[in-house]
């Protein structure tokens, strides 16, 4: 299911990295088709995670990203939000893409909700 049009790109809040992070239509697009149990119908739930993630990890596979992670405890998932920043200029950051899942896995961790 594509969805274009559905939205013209969207900024949330993320006090981790200190910016906002970006949503474009294509990777809307892209997490709509790919994990439709996400998006649209939990868009609120990436902002959420974004805005105060219980967990952030450095990725292994790409230097410049790290997966925001957030529990939802009525659906027994972690929401899991990758975002990618510009590795010569931190003011960019945009959303890769975003997912559910029952663990956390890949990355290492480098920052955890206390």
């Amino acid at each position: 299911m594509i969805l274009v049009g559905w939205l013209t790109g969207m900024l949330f809040p993320c006090p981790y990295l200190e910016k906002p992070v970006e949503l474009t239509e294509e990777r809307a697009d892209h997490i709509a088709e790919r994990h439709p149990d996400l998006l649209p119908l939990h868009l609120e739930k990436v902002g959420e995670t974004l805005q105060s993630p219980d967990q952030v990890r450095r990725s292994v596979r790409f230097s410049n990203a790290r997966l925001f992670s957030r529990w939802i405890a009525n659906s027994g998932k972690y929401i899991v939000v990758v975002v990618m920043s510009e590795p010569h200029h931190h003011d960019r950051h945009w959303i890769i893409t975003a997912y559910q899942s029952r663990r956390l896995s890949e990355g290492v961790v480098e920052w955890s909700r206390a």
